[in-house]
């Protein structure tokens, strides 16, 4: 099967929201954004941040796990670094949202110990969620 990147991009093009390709409107969106208590700037800038830093995250781990990379002290503390990168814009993320970093964290536990009463892992609750567990 050959693919017809013409007709994928026309595809790509009528599913993409407005204020995707519109810059004026992406600037209301943000504005509205904005009035609504959010910092959108800010939550641009840790969101692509907090992706960047987790790709850099796993592509060490990629590299320990099928690469055969040897675990050294200074890959240790590379590993270590690029986890103080990503928390830090996991906090700008918060800051930007008006959240306590503390009761995200919170939230997250309340959540977990609710999906695993037992206190630990399974695959039957992790596959078999209960309504509303994201």
């Amino acid at each position: 099967m050959t693919a017809d990147l013409s007709r994928y991009s026309h595809f790509v093009d009528t599913v993409t929201s407005e204020s995707s390709k519109d810059l004026e409107l992406w600037i209301a969106r943000l504005r509205q954004l904005q009035a609504e208590g959010i910092s959108p700037s800010l939550l641009s800038t840790g969101s692509t941040g907090l992706a960047g830093e987790s790709g850099e995250f796993a592509e060490i781990v990629k590299k320990l796990n099928w690469h055969g990379k040897p675990l050294t002290q200074e890959l240790l503390d590379h590993m270590k670094k690029e986890l103080g990168d990503i928390i830090f814009y996991w906090t700008m993320c918060c800051q930007s949202l008006g959240f306590d970093p503390n009761d995200v964290i919170k939230l997250n536990v309340d959540k977990l110990q609710a999906r695993y009463p037992e206190g630990h892992f399974s695959v039957e609750r992790a596959e078999n969620r209960a309504e509303g567990d994201i």
